[in-house]
């Protein structure tokens, strides 16, 4: 399990994963279409947000972009 999936192994409801390709890694967290929330990213860090709860992990180095949508939180890091 990667330190992204233990950050999300807390919360029951998330269903997370981590996607290593060549030149891209791929972070998905499923929260559920019924949770609202946000992600933000500063510098090398990931900041969510869902209802009352705040996850913040590192992720790898490189350009990345950040999203939520329907409670599934994606980010994609081009190497």
């Amino acid at each position: 399990m990667s330190a992204f999936q233990e950050r999300f192994a807390q919360n029951d409801d998330a269903i997370a994963r981590r996607y290593d390709y060549d030149e891209v890694t791929v972070l998905v967290a499923d929260f559920g279409a019924d949770r609202d929330g946000s992600v933000d990213l500063v510098g090398e860090t990931a900041i969510v947000v869902v209802g009352d709860e705040e996850y913040e992990f590192e992720v790898p180095e490189g350009v990345a972009r950040a999203s939520m949508t329907n409670g599934v939180v994606t980010i994609e890091v081009k190497r």
